[in-house]
């Protein structure tokens, strides 16, 4: 019997010619350019420069003033690392890429929007949640820029605050060493009462490594990609939305474990074969619509040692 080793050479010589790296996504994840800004009446003051919403959000701020590491507790707070809306505002920006709606994305979000809402601490200092303090905004996304679709129900400048970092106190003043991941959602099932009363630690838990962010699933608004996303600050005085950033969500990774035995190897390898150029598969790795050569390159990229032998 060939070795593994042997089965694999064999394998990706075969598929060399259509076995190809492809990437949804461009190399940020983040908003790229800014369409058109407007500030709108009680946009706070300095905090115009539309600019600051594109790439990552922020994981430290208030350098120079009151140095913090961004927890749920602790948002951004610099003109530098926000814009804000005000009462008829409105900021359109957009992606180099395509965001699609992606069946591997996490909890089927596709899309993340960043402001400064922050959670009230019912015991200051210790991180306990308390309420949710955000100033709203409304979120239309498009494809052409031309024609928009309105998200229902959820705020740009709301749930879930951002968070910086995995390994710091609510109000840490130095930065931490884990980075949080801002294109992996919040499981947008958790909600506000469910997170009232909840300590730090279990906060942390319920982010599950995210950064937060509002999450919104573009299959659930009919759409199969956008390019474009507008935030509207309120119709009404007393709210100014801030916002910090925008963030393509990335697939979770695929398991080439298909049969679940803990084990990448021969039985894998026939379920991708016996599904070659099957749609709807759960051996369509690599989401293409249907199984072929890329899903055949995963497999033998994760084979076990010792698999065949």
């Amino acid at each position: 019997m060939r070795t593994a080793r042997a089965v694999h050479f064999i394998l990706l010589s075969a598929c060399t010619a259509t076995c190809t790296a492809t990437s949804a996504r461009a190399d940020s994840p983040f908003a790229a350019t800014v369409v058109s800004y407007v500030a709108g009446t009680g946009a706070a003051n300095g905090f115009t420069n539309a600019s600051v919403a594109l790439g990552s959000p922020e994981r430290f701020t208030g350098e120079g003033l009151i140095p913090q590491a961004v927890t749920p507790f602790q948002p951004a707070f610099r003109p530098n690392e926000l814009v804000s809306l005000g009462v008829g505002g409105s900021l359109v920006v957009a992606f180099d890429h395509d965001v699609v709606d992606d069946p591997r994305n996490p909890f089927g979000i596709d899309l993340l929007v960043f402001g400064n809402a922050f959670f009230t601490d019912s015991s200051f200092g210790a991180g306990v949640v308390a309420g949710l303090a955000s100033e709203g905004g409304t979120i239309a996304v498009s494809a052409d820029g031309v024609n928009w679709t309105s998200v229902p129900a959820l705020e740009a400048d709301g749930m879930f605050p951002t968070l910086g970092y995995l390994d710091v106190a609510p109000y840490a003043t130095v930065a931490g060493t884990v980075l949080s991941d801002f294109t992996r959602p919040v499981d947008p099932t958790i909600t506000m009462s469910e997170l009232v009363g909840v300590g730090y630690r279990g906060l942390l838990d319920a982010y599950a490594g995210s950064g937060g962010g509002t999450g919104i699933d573009l299959g659930a608004l009919g759409l199969k990609s956008i390019r474009y996303v507008r935030v509207n600050g309120p119709a009404a005085s007393g709210m100014s939305p801030e916002i910090d950033a925008f963030a393509d969500v990335a697939p979770a990774p695929a398991n080439p474990d298909l049969d679940g035995d803990s084990i990448v190897g021969a039985t894998d390898l026939a379920m991708v074969l016996s599904a070659w150029g099957a749609a709807n598969s759960p051996a369509d790795l690599d989401a293409s619509g249907t199984v072929g050569a890329g899903d055949l390159a995963m497999v033998l990229s994760a084979w076990t040692v010792g698999a065949l032998k």
